[in-house]
């Protein structure tokens, strides 16, 4: 599945490494190398003033003029032709500078050898397009181009005692249940006729890439469709044998609708279908949501809100990739994505969004914007699984282990994940902006924030959602203190590799849905190798009505996709057997999580070079031809699977024990080597010095 990180990744503990800030042209020096200096004031000296004079021998030095900060290129790194003469390019958004140029330069990109226009939306100013390195390259020349970057991919991140632990179920009784308001969720579409949904589905369309594997969602076929229907998730094109590859936002929707019953919903169909080994790693078929597509579901909600749907108060974003240890704000390519948030929160709709489930410290992108609430999980105990994303990002907690809600089809599923988690603040969001008329954003978050009872951790404190607190200004519960912290010891290779939080992995709840009696249900055995995800939208779950109990043996809940916990790091062709059928000691399944997480923390895979099947990165692994960036991609690829099987924390000094001297700086981390591969590999500079550090810093044998 194309799972791409929407930026180069970020560095702290357990999260990838930040990307370079953006070029800026350096100080004028002198011969000496200091900057000169510079006047204190600016103003010219008064009328009269006689000028100081030079010492005897030393002539006076030509003004310097102040250097202008370097422009950023339009094109970003990476997508023009490289240093071996081979053609990058790919799927982008070019942005114009005003909706009027679209047309334009559409008609000129078609003019272009091997580039394809599959997206060019009205009134918008961007368009998409498919085509080679050179093609791009002189697209962006175009003075009418701002900028042609990536159209990134992004994946879904995968009630009753949820509900009483947030005190929803006093909040309703109370009758806070978000009548009168508007609830947006944009995922995979919705069963608006699931009887769990009480005909509370108001509004759909449909934003459905098609091109490079892409196959649209939309009833229709077309790219984008709108009204009654437009975001079923019971077409055919969702369905792959007995799986539903579209489950996932009827069963988000089930969730904020438990939580705010009297809320309209808003459904949205963001993703794309797609078909084969080649784009799913290890499924037949899974779906995947571009970039371009949920800009332009929350275009069509900024529209809403202005129009037909003035009650419009939250927007569920249950989707994300990327790695960030903080706010991204400041990333260019997040650029257009916060614009439309900041644009709903200025409308008075606040943008809820899922934190990760890849157990680090921080979040994806859309949750690592500061203008959205990012929402981590917690189980029924308010501890926080091993794989929920955590840290200073997160807003808020909520439930979201063992959640079970709507499927399309009239059943329900026992899911997991922080994708869950985030609409139980959307829900709370309309039942509290219900029952606070005229309320700002800014003020119910801060409610929902000042209502929760904290949850502290390794030096951390987030509030857990209570939607009943926040309704009635009780005071928080008392804190919950959790020591050590989610993820320590699970990816730095200290310790025994356990890590808290495990016993919460994700099983079936005899006690929520129809089930066997807890007697006749095995113990669930922990998984070694760690598993496919679950909180992707590509789980086999076969739906049966809620009237009808299951029969046979009782399925096991699949677990959650994180990092390892090897003992040893492998060399790249080590990570090359393993990805031989049959020679390997992984998984399968265990190898395609590895590649998942990969492709959403680096920006060079699969952005630059493919590698989300076992077969691709095999070749990349073990290349026919030895280049050198070839060789710079074989073993940044075995740095990034050292760092999913667990075994080279970011964090860790580069080298085989523990000391940097075989990278050649005393500071080296792990994570440092890695962020300088990349950024090395997108610009084409130093390939081999950093294959040598990565080889020699990240690769070697031994444990971390």
């Amino acid at each position: 599945m194309l799972t791409i990180t929407p930026a180069a990744p970020a560095l702290a503990a357990d999260s990838p490494p930040v990307p370079p800030p953006p070029a800026v042209a350096p100080p004028v020096t002198d011969t000496a190398g200091t900057a000169p200096a510079q006047a204190a004031t600016g103003t010219a000296p008064p009328e009269g003033t006689p000028a100081a004079q030079d010492p005897p021998g030393v002539q006076n030095p030509p003004a310097v003029q102040e250097t202008p900060p370097a422009e950023r290129p339009k094109l970003e790194a990476g997508l023009g032709g490289d240093e071996d003469g081979g053609e990058n390019g790919g799927r982008v958004i070019v942005e114009v500078t005003a909706p009027a140029e679209t047309a334009p330069v559409a008609g000129e990109a078609r003019t272009l050898p091997g580039t394809e226009v599959v997206l060019q939306p009205p009134d918008t100013s961007f368009l998409v397009v498919e085509g080679t390195g050179e093609a791009l390259e002189k697209l962006a020349a175009d003075p009418r181009v701002v900028s042609v970057r990536r159209d990134r991919a992004y994946s879904a991140a995968s009630l009753s005692s949820g509900l009483t632990l947030i005190g929803a179920d006093r909040a309703i009784a109370e009758g806070a249940t978000g009548e009168g308001r508007t609830i947006a969720v944009v995922d995979t579409g919705i069963d608006a006729g699931h009887p769990a949904l009480n005909g509370k589905v108001v509004d759909e369309a449909c934003f459905s890439a098609t091109g490079d594997g892409a196959k649209s969602l939309c009833p229709g076929g077309q790219d984008t469709q709108t009204g009654p229907g437009a975001a079923d998730a019971k077409t055919a094109a969702c369905v792959s044998g007995a799986a539903n590859l579209c489950d996932h936002g009827t069963h988000v929707a089930g969730i904020a609708h438990a939580v705010a019953p009297g809320a309209d919903i808003v459904a949205l169909q963001v993703f794309s279908r797609f078909d084969g080994v080649e784009e799913c790693v290890v499924e037949e078929a899974c779906v995947g949501a571009y970039e371009s597509t949920i800009l332009l579901a929350l275009d069509h909600l900024i529209k809403l809100k202005d129009t037909s749907r003035p009650g419009l108060v939250a927007v569920n974003l249950s989707l994300g990739g990327g790695f960030y240890d903080g706010a991204c704000d400041g990333a260019p390519e997040i650029g257009p994505l916060k614009q439309r948030i900041d644009a709903l929160r200025a409308r008075g709709v606040v943008t809820v969004a899922a934190a990760g489930n890849e157990g680090v410290a921080g979040g994806g992108a859309p949750a690592c914007v500061s203008s959205a609430v990012t929402v981590g999980a917690v189980g029924g105990d308010d501890r926080v699984p091993s794989w929920s994303n955590h840290g200073p990002t997160l807003d808020l907690f909520a439930p979201g282990l063992e959640i079970d809600s709507a499927v399309p089809g009239g059943g329900t599923a026992v899911y997991s994940g922080t994708s869950m988690a985030a609409p139980h603040v959307t829900g709370a969001l309309a039942a509290l902006a219900q029952k606070s008329a005229g309320a700002s954003p800014d003020a119910l978050v801060g409610r929902l924030t000042a209502a929760g009872r904290p949850i502290v951790y390794g030096g951390v404190t987030t509030p857990r959602l209570d939607v009943y607190g926040a309704l009635t200004g009780q005071a928080p519960g008392p804190p919950a203190t959790q020591e050590p912290g989610p993820g320590d010891g699970s990816g730095d290779g200290s310790g025994d590799g356990s890590a808290p939080g495990d016993q919460d992995a994700p099983v079936p709840d005899p006690s929520s849905g129809p089930a066997p009696d807890p007697q006749d249900t095995p113990a669930p055995a922990e998984p070694e190798p760690v598993p496919l995800p679950t909180v992707t939208v590509t789980v086999t779950v076969t739906a049966a009505p809620v009237t009808v109990p299951p029969t046979g043996s009782p399925a096991s809940a699949p677990a959650v996709c994180t990092r390892g916990k090897g003992g040893k790091r492998l060399t790249a062709e080590q990570w090359a057997v393993e990805m031989t059928r049959g020679r390997g000691v992984l998984s399968d399944g265990t190898l395609g999580c590895y590649l998942r997480l990969v492709s959403k923390a680096s920006a060079v895979f699969p952005e630059v070079t493919r590698a989300s099947t076992l077969g691709t990165a095999y070749r990349v692994l073990r290349p026919a031809k030895r280049t050198a960036r070839a060789a710079l991609d074989s073993e940044l690829l075995a740095a990034w699977l050292n760092w999913a099987h667990g075994t080279a924390g970011l964090t860790a000094k580069a080298g085989r024990t523990g000391s940097a001297e075989k990278t050649g700086s005393a500071k080296a981390t792990v994570g440092s080597v890695i962020a300088t591969a990349e950024k090395r590999r997108l610009t084409g500079a130093s390939l081999t010095s950093s294959t040598s550090m990565l080889r020699k810093g990240v690769n070697v044998r031994g444990t971390a």
